[in-house]
């Protein structure tokens, strides 16, 4: 295949023959000022529709996602989304409403708005939900927003917040966005949260916590439940990172176990498309104390039907135009639906199942980070591998690539060296994760016998391997034409 750019295949005067010649422009177009225009058309490639197809149909088939393999990526819930789902996001009823139409004649997008938030709100153990946020991210720095504007209208100037050292990278860099400082608790020798060392931590300082649960490692923390009773006993607030809830839902609520604060990643546990920087949904939950505080407006019901409630004096205000990621929200809206309660439980129980089987099978080849049972993901080591053959981590991750599979996460959570984060979810086949096994046993071999070989993966692909140090200080994306393009 062709590694020209589309500019490359340009060629002076080819164009398609099923388009209708240039129209003529409209008035209000010809009213663009003089100074706003172009001197001179700009460099565009020129191509038949066909050669223009064949491109980008090449490119795409160069990508990986859910539609073409499996894909582990650890702490990323890369699971299969339903084309049910897809589908009726698609009906123009959804998608051409336009968002400025009044609530009278918006009724269903309001009715599946609000019942997403009810649904959420249940599955949770929350008062209410917001849907606004359009990221797990955003949502992180929405209910710390809250965090802050509920001491602050108590009067209390708390500023610390403290955080596990297996946290998400997010965690800390919306602590410091939101203003607060960042103080991180060590986990003990088992991976969990050190109880001994988050108690010589708490003072009328603490804001809150922010914690994963089951954490980056895969595992449960198990004194949960203590953990949020010692931060309320010293006037803080606990939030839940529901990046990890795929392991739990249907089974477990955040609200249960003492939280005060949940963002979940629609894009992660409801099996809406994600990836390539979006489109994602990151709505947050609270508890009722915390509930006027939430994004305006919120969807409620009322003696007309379905409205807009922008009557909230003590919201943090607006995080997103309109209702947010709409017809992510719709996705997810419509996976609830399909599974329902019992399928939910389903879910969390597979995709525990599938971790531990996998883990089971590959534990005696790579060092696991902790002995015992997971979660719904697991992280090894390379360490041995890279301490007797020079194998790391990231060469592992390019071997499969080789042999069709995307790599798992590598060197996270940084409190394990030369780490593999592996995550299965449920929507995956025996059959699928025994080959996953058998590719990741033949690569500890080669890592025995052949270590060259995995230095110098992948060997299949159209590209080898990237310098991804560079790529990443010296990001350059910019077409710099030919001097005969200029």
């Amino acid at each position: 295949m062709s590694g020209e750019t589309v500019f490359e295949k340009s060629r002076p005067g080819r164009q398609t023959r099923y388009i209708s010649p240039r129209a003529e422009l409209p008035a209000s177009y010809r009213e663009v000022p003089e100074d706003l225009l172009r001197a001179a058309p700009p460099s565009l490639p020129e191509l038949t529709e066909a050669e223009v197809v064949r491109h980008y149909t090449n490119l795409a088939r160069m990508n990986w996602g859910v539609d073409v393999g499996f894909y582990p990526l650890g702490s990323c819930t890369m699971k299969y989304n339903p084309r049910l789902a897809e589908q009726i996001a698609s009906w123009p009823e959804f998608s051409a409403a336009h968002p400025l139409r009044p609530a009278r004649a918006a009724q269903g997008w309001l009715r599946a708005l609000y019942e997403t938030e009810r649904m959420l709100s249940e599955l949770c153990g929350m008062a209410r939900f917001t849907l606004q946020p359009s990221a797990g991210a955003q949502g992180e720095l929405c209910g710390m927003l809250m965090v802050r504007k509920y001491h602050r209208d108590r009067g209390d100037s708390r500023n610390i917040v403290i955080v596990p050292d297996s946290a998400h990278g997010t965690n800390p860099a919306t602590c410091s966005l939101a203003g607060f400082q960042v103080k991180v608790c060590p986990s003990g020798p088992d991976g969990l949260v050190d109880i001994s060392a988050l108690k010589e931590m708490l003072d009328d300082q603490v804001a809150g916590i922010m914690l994963t649960n089951p954490n980056t490692l895969g595992l449960f923390e198990r004194e949960i439940q203590t953990i949020c009773d010692l931060v309320h006993e010293a006037g803080g607030l606990a939030y839940y990172d529901g990046a990890n809830f795929n392991a739990l839902v249907g089974r477990f609520r955040p609200g249960d176990m003492g939280f005060d604060v949940v963002h979940l990643n629609l894009h992660k546990t409801f099996g809406t498309p994600h990836g390539g920087g979006g489109p994602g949904s990151g709505p947050v939950g609270v508890v009722e104390k915390l509930e006027p505080f939430l994004p305006t407006p919120l969807v409620r019901k009322g003696a007309e039907g379905f409205e807009y409630d922008y009557d909230r004096p003590h919201s943090i205000g607006r995080l997103h135009a309109f209702g947010g990621n709409a017809l992510v929200v719709l996705r997810a809206y419509v996976y609830l639906r399909l599974l329902g309660s019992e399928g939910l439980r389903e879910v969390s129980g597979s995709a525990v199942l599938a971790a531990n089987y996998l883990k089971h099978r590959l534990e005696k080849a790579y060092q696991p980070s902790h002995a015992g049972r997971c979660m719904h993901e697991f992280v090894l080591s390379a360490a041995p591998q890279k301490k007797k053959r020079g194998v790391r981590a990231l060469d592992i991750g390019k071997r499969l690539i080789d042999l069709g599979f995307h790599p798992p996460t590598v060197y996270f959570p940084l409190t394990v060296p030369e780490a593999l984060m592996i995550e299965p979810t449920e929507t995956e086949n025996l059959e699928t994760l025994d080959a996953f096994v058998e590719a990741m046993l033949q690569i500890a071999r080669e890592a025995e016998e052949n270590p060259d070989l995995l230095h110098e993966a992948p060997r299949h692909t159209p590209v080898g391997r990237l310098d991804e140090v560079r790529a990443a200080k010296e990001l350059d994306i910019r077409r710099r034409p030919n001097k005969e393009d200029e």
